[in-house]
């Protein structure tokens, strides 16, 4: 993408044989936006980026992997102001202007010599691959993630290319893991956040993995107006409409990606609510399905255990009758009215849950209210994973 220069570099925050350090540098005037982590224990990257985003303007964006600098007083908050020290003067621009996050162990210092020496390295560094950049954000992930969307504004098609890591501590709340997209558009910074929110609340905020939410969850939408496209500030201009759809899609994809290489999982499982009183209500109730260990451990066993998620249903605290509740597996109806269907024949349904992909479904049946969410199985591979995590 034009203006986008992206660098990778070692740091080695963790013995590890691969690059760590992310450095993405942006033209002048690019504007920003972004959600975080909502955490009474954020990381300082979180907050210097939640303060810096007020000023709406990007230049640069360092990204450290393989420690979250959370939790870590005032060595934490010295290691970013130092990253922001050396990046902004490298640019020539001001603090206000670079963003950082970092990912990974909770509880270690970030080594400011180790992100001096990275950042240094990373400067000199040749440009990097999307997919470059990409794998070097990665912790647990298992592949690197990335999404592109496209739009038309003022008879010109405007790009957009996400990057994203995430694959366990998964949990929507306002948005989740790393992600980063980056638009030729030009957006006025409020609307880009306007976009950028409702995009997340139909994206990162409808996944789960775990149901934990990161001290460090950072996503963040930059717009560098390379396009020469008409700048957009409102929906009244020509083109918002689409480029929001894109948002909106790309947004989708990374988030997607990041339920599909959920740590351990094997499975891949959307659930669609409908018939609740509101659509909040619908999205609380997938959710508590979503979370559930019970249900993930069922359909990692391939059990069509449709009790499960009547269990899920009830304990949501939200609306609803149980002689009007409907489920099912795969498009197949096994419970209607708060009863098993008659003559209800369980192998369609055993076919589908052995396959990859998973539907479940469930009516609610007092209103109009709808949600989809998106989570994966739970496996033996989540306990390895993280039983082992920091070693």
């Amino acid at each position: 993408m034009s203006g986008v220069i992206c660098r990778v570099a070692r740091a080695q925050y963790k013995q590890w044989d691969r690059c760590d350090l992310t450095y993405i540098e942006l033209p002048k005037d690019s504007s920003v936006a972004g959600v975080l982590t909502k955490s009474k224990c954020p990381s300082p990257e979180v907050e210097w980026c939640r303060n810096a985003l007020t000023k709406g303007k990007a230049r640069g964006l360092v990204v450290n992997a393989g420690n979250a600098n959370a939790f870590t007083g005032d060595r934490g908050k010295e290691a970013v102001e130092l990253i922001l020290s050396l990046v902004s003067e490298h640019l020539n621009c001001t603090k206000e202007e670079i963003f950082v996050s970092s990912t990974g162990v909770i509880g270690e210092p970030l080594p400011k010599h180790k992100a001096e020496k990275g950042l240094n390295s990373a400067f000199s560094a040749e440009p990097c691959t999307w997919e470059q950049a990409a794998a070097t954000i990665m912790t647990t992930d298992t592949f690197p993630k990335m999404a592109t969307s496209s739009a038309v504004v003022d008879g010109k098609t405007v790009q957009l290319n996400g990057i994203v890591k995430g694959s366990g501590m998964i949990a929507p709340d306002m948005a989740t893991m790393l992600g980063y997209i980056f638009t030729d558009a030009a957006v006025d910074a409020g609307f880009l956040q306007e976009m950028l929110s409702a995009a997340t609340e139909k994206s990162f905020n409808c996944i789960t993995v775990d149901s934990d939410t990161s001290t460090s969850d950072t996503v963040l939408a930059f717009a560098t107006g390379q396009n020469g496209a008409l700048a957009l500030s409102s929906f009244d201009d020509p083109g918002a409409d689409a480029f929001q759809a894109a948002l909106s899609d790309i947004c989708l994809q990374m988030a997607q990606l990041v339920v599909r290489d959920g740590e351990g999982a094997s499975k891949f499982i959307e659930i669609a609510v409908t018939g609740a009183e509101t659509d909040d209500s619908a999205k609380r109730i997938a959710l508590s399905i979503a979370n559930s260990p019970l249900v993930k451990t069922a359909i990692a066993g391939e059990d069509a255990n449709w009790g499960r998620i009547v269990m899920a249903v009830g304990k949501a605290g939200e609306p609803a009758d149980r002689d009007k509740l409907s489920i099912g597996f795969g498009g197949v109806t096994v419970a209607r009215d708060g009863l098993v269907v008659p003559d209800y024949d369980e192998a369609p349904v055993a076919a589908h849950l052995k396959g990859t992909e998973i539907d479940v479904s469930v009516d609610i049946g007092i209103g109009r209210g709808k949600a989809t969410v998106w989570t994966c199985d739970l496996t033996h591979g989540y306990i390895a994973i993280n039983a082992d995590y920091r070693s």
